[in-house]
């Protein structure tokens, strides 16, 4: 049996995308009803560790409910999923005050007074309630899935950790390096969240006696945790959009020719920690696919069972080709997110500090600003641009992606 791993990105609002590319994917190979999920092992941080719990919780199902998650993220409004906590902010804004003024002890010691500057509550209902965690343990329970992993960042040490839950009997290959830590556990709501707790902007969450926030800060892409579940090959879905041409940072009217905004960089920020690394991951993937052939090719079978023997006590694990099909969007997001804004800036009466940001990136030329609104606009319509927009680039591979699952 071959075992498909689907590794998804983390990128705040863009996660859409990912509902997108999964509909088309499974409009694409068009299974009957009751067919098994096309996916074994499902990996992802942030954002896609959101996505992935909803396809392990229906993994039972053919299609894993890929609608009901798309009409999930329709329904999203930015009102409630992208509101300012003002205490949150106040502290953020005067570290000073947050240290002098503390709530009351819980059984652990203090809490500091606005661990967020975003309000988390709405993105805590969509996780707690909108995932199924009772069918999910039983999906893992009953060998629908092989299994799920999730990536979070440990504060105190800086280390990753990899939260899986694994089906009966299934091994997971962990690494020699003392940057990652896996750790097998029942997933909750909570290893979704921390997953997802972009700094300042969502409050890290507790687990055990550990804090824990966004795992896309040192590992957005999580393809090694699905090959070291068990996976064969791997669909690979990223939020970055490669452009075909290098733009001329000297061009005339360049955004850059002036002193950059606060959101020009933090735009620059969210898109060198969650996009840029991505680029690299795959590329050594193909480089080490690439080096298997040539290592199958010109050793015999004692002499490459030599090789692995060193591998696994190097790295856990020998080295294995595994056939990809990735996913990216085919148009810009920035720019999608930019003409999103204009056209729908007269929505907003710019009396909330959201609609404020968000009117600003509406009106401005560089795409940066525009880039970070695209993370953050939790909303609908723009949920329903970008499904659009994967669903269309998945279809667009419609023989590919047939050719890959046929394997």
């Amino acid at each position: 049996m071959t075992n498909v791993g689907v590794v998804l990105s983390g990128g705040g609002a863009r996660g859409a995308y990912e509902v997108g590319v999964l509909k088309g994917v499974c409009e694409a190979l068009d299974r009957p009803r009751g067919s098994p999920s096309p996916y074994n092992v499902v990996s992802g941080t942030s954002v896609g560790a959101i996505n992935g719990a909803w396809l392990a919780a229906n993994a039972h199902r053919h299609d894993h409910c890929v609608d009901e998650l798309a009409a999930l993220w329709r329904s999203l409004k930015l009102e409630e999923h992208l509101r300012v906590d003002l205490k949150g902010l106040i502290a953020w804004t005067n570290p000073l005050r947050a240290l002098r003024k503390r709530l009351p002890r819980d059984e652990d010691g203090p809490v500091d007074l606005g661990r967020s500057v975003l309000n988390p509550r709405a993105l805590e209902d969509m996780v707690a309630v909108g995932v199924d965690w009772t069918q999910l343990h039983v999906n893992l329970r009953e060998g629908h899935l092989r299994a799920l992993v999730v990536a979070a960042l440990h504060i105190g040490t800086g280390t990753t950790t990899l939260f899986g839950e694994l089906a009966p009997g299934v091994d997971f290959k962990a690494t020699r390096s003392a940057h990652r830590v896996f750790k097998k556990t029942l997933i909750d709501a909570e290893h979704v969240l921390a997953s997802a707790a972009i700094p300042a902007l969502f409050p890290a969450r507790r687990i055990g006696r550990s804090y824990f926030s966004d795992g896309g800060l040192r590992f957005n892409t999580p393809i090694s945790p699905a090959i070291r579940a068990g996976a064969d090959k791997l669909v690979v879905i990223t939020l970055r959009h490669e452009a075909t041409v290098m733009p001329n940072v000297d061009a005339p009217g360049d955004s850059t020719s002036q002193y950059p905004s606060l959101v020009f960089l933090a735009g620059k920020l969210f898109n060198a920690l969650l996009l840029d690394p991505v680029t690299s991951d795959l590329a050594v993937l193909q480089r080490f696919n690439r080096l298997v052939e040539v290592i199958d090719e010109g050793m015999s079978p004692a002499e490459r069972a030599r090789v692995d023997r060193v591998m696994e006590q190097e790295r856990g694990m020998a080295y294995r080709r595994i056939p990809t099909l990735v996913f990216e969007p085919s148009k810009n997001v920035g720019v999608l997110a930019g003409e999103h804004l204009r056209r729908h800036s007269g929505r907003w009466n710019k009396g909330r500090l959201y609609e404020l940001l968000l009117a600003r990136a509406a009106h401005v030329e560089s795409t940066w600003e525009a880039d970070l609104a695209s993370y953050l606009m939790f909303d609908g319509s723009w949920a329903e641009t970008l499904i659009e927009l994967g669903r269309a680039d998945a279809l667009a591979k419609r023989d590919e992606v047939r050719a890959f699952f046929a394997a």
